[in-house]
């Protein structure tokens, strides 16, 4: 029985929750839309048979029949559509990344404690068939002992900004609309960071885009464990996996990666294996995919179901979205001012 409403706010990536009406074992349903283009709106609620469209947004978190109020809107807007989602009683589904600065962050924590709401954080990577694998593997022992860790995700910005010119007319944040990805993944497998370190560079590739775009992010977590991060858009297209993670311990390497095709590969070294060979399985690209990281985001809002019948905090949480902004704050940090930054993690 579809007896859970949700309601989205923007339709670009937020397109990708639409299937859910079609899933027959799930209580979810999309109930309303939300975009600034009325012809967007009208074409999509037709293919997929959902009833209310609107271009304001407060008119969608007002419904009644609306329970969930998913936030796919341009990076900046995410603390408006969020706070208000909350203050109107909403559970919150927020794509990547949450907000764009520490201080809205705190704002969200204490909304979702005060309400006691559930709030999920859309982070794909966590719901990719490699990298679950990949964290179980770690969770289990097979790798060992962490020793070091590294994560990428990389792409030719310059397809971005015709399709969603406001990540030029607001502009995008990269650090928090790209960095945000692998850093996650990185705190999913070890926890808080505790120190960063990080460099950039101005690609221009689009000169019109005013900030540094690509980064390289040096990370200490708290139990030790030293990572890498790869966050590069600035760049003539990257031949190489668009987003990928390597874990090295003392009873095995892995690499695991994603590709703009939407297919997964994860490859494995065993120290007890002579001559060390390389084991290679691939995942193949899900038809859920064709919108762009669908099987994940189906896989998450499976996730956040499970969580709001069961009474269960969602994973990536609010606090947990809140010290991934923080990491990417205290990056900008040591760009700006150079050295090593301590991250905040009290939220």
């Amino acid at each position: 029985m579809k007896e859970i409403g949700i309601g989205i706010i923007g339709m670009g990536m937020g397109s990708n929750l639409l299937p859910i009406n079609q899933v027959a074992d799930s209580r979810l349903e999309v109930r309303g839309l939300c975009s600034r283009t009325p012809e967007k709106l009208a074409r999509l609620a037709t293919r997929w048979d959902v009833a209310y469209h609107t271009t304001d947004y407060r008119q969608l978190i007002a419904r009644d029949d609306i329970q969930v109020i998913a936030v796919f809107s341009p990076d900046h807007q995410h603390i408006e559509h969020a706070r208000a989602a909350l203050q109107a009683g909403k559970h919150v589904i927020c794509t990547k990344p949450m907000v764009t600065s520490v201080e809205d962050a705190v704002e969200l924590v204490k909304l979702v404690d005060k309400t006691g709401l559930k709030f999920l954080v859309g982070q794909t990577m966590r719901f990719d068939p490699e990298f679950v694998a990949a964290k179980r593997m770690a969770d289990d022992g097979d790798l060992g002992e962490m020793i070091f860790a590294e994560a990428h995700y990389v792409h030719d910005a310059r397809g971005f900004f015709p399709g969603t010119p406001w990540r030029l007319q607001a502009p995008q944040d990269l650090m928090y609309g790209g960095a945000s990805h692998p850093i996650d993944l990185l705190r999913w497998f070890f926890g808080d960071v505790e120190e960063v370190h990080a460099y950039g560079r101005k690609g221009n590739l689009t000169p019109e885009y005013p900030y540094e775009d690509n980064y390289l992010i040096n990370l200490k977590f708290a139990n030790g464990v030293i990572a890498r991060v790869l966050a590069a858009y600035g760049l003539v297209e990257p031949p190489m996996p668009m987003m990928g993670l390597g874990l090295y311990g003392t009873k095995a390497s892995l690499q695991a990666d994603f590709t703009d095709r939407q297919e997964g590969h994860l490859r494995l070294v065993l120290d007890k294996i002579a001559p060390k060979p390389v084991a290679t399985f691939n995942f193949p690209a899900e038809k859920e995919g064709a919108l762009g990281h669908g099987g994940g985001v189906m896989r998450y809002l499976r996730h956040f179901e499970e969580c709001l019948l069961n009474d269960q905090t969602p994973s990536p949480s609010v606090r947990e979205g809140a010290k991934s902004v923080a990491v990417c704050a205290a990056a900008w940090q040591s760009i700006r001012e150079g050295g090593v930054v301590k991250v905040q993690n009290e939220f």
